[in-house]
Parts: structure tokens; sequence; C-alpha cells
């Protein structure tokens, strides 16, 4: 299942989905979550426990390193916390003019059901029509 993004804010969500050029068309659904095993960015002492740190985090040359090496030093991390049985990771916004208190989820393992269920609101069935 590829990795789902989802910001923790309506502003971020756009400074996300539109990282370049002018603001395209974008789509924003709200979902349910209850996500049992988060990995938090936010605790360095994690971070590094599993050889991370902030400054890799928001490193801008993960795609030169995806084409040297074939993944990413992020990449990389991602894998050991999904082998660590997390399933997904909290991680703030580096996307132009995000402070750092902006967020983002990102999952990798969901479902319908708990410990990590992800299940999309639609109550007036818009998506639908």
């Amino acid at each position: 299942m590829p990795a789902l993004y989802a910001s923790l804010s309506v502003i971020t969500a756009l400074r996300e989905a539109n990282q370049a050029g002018s603001l395209q068309p974008t789509t924003l659904v709200s979902y349910q979550a209850e996500i049992a095993r988060v990995f938090d960015t936010r605790d360095q002492a994690a971070l590094s426990a599993m050889d991370m740190d902030a400054a890799a985090l928001s490193d801008t040359t993960w795609r030169d390193q995806m084409k040297a090496a074939g993944e990413a030093r992020t990449q990389a991390f991602a894998h050991r916390l999904m082998e660590a049985g997390y399933d997904a990771l909290l991680v703030r916004s580096f996307a132009a003019g995000a402070g750092s208190e902006e967020m983002n989820l990102v999952l990798w393992r969901w479902n319908a059901d708990t410990p990590a269920s992800l299940i999309l609101i639609d109550d007036e069935k818009r998506l639908s029509r």
C-alpha cells in the first residue's frame, strides 16, 4: 500500500499539495483516524535511537540520494519504522511557507479496523455524486 500523507490543517494540506508552481485544483477530504503506532519525530531521543535527526528529515537532496543509492536516508528511516511495527510517522511540513508547528501524518499501513483505522468521512455523500 503506498504511503498516505495527511496534513493536520487545511493550510498545510494546500501547501503540501501545491509545492511547485501555481495553486492547482485541490480536493480536500476528512478522515476519522485511530492510529495506535505513530512515531513522533518531535521526540529527539526517539529520532536519535532510530539513527535519524531533524536535519536529515528536512534534507532537500532526497531525490539525489535516491538516484545515487536507490533509497534516500529518509526512506530507509521509514523502512526501519515499518519493521519496528509503526503504522505512521508524525513529521513537520517542510513545504514552502510552513511553520515548525505545521504537521503531517504519513501512513503506510491502514484499514477499517484498529490499531490502524482510517475511515473517509463523507456523511453527505458528496464524493459519490
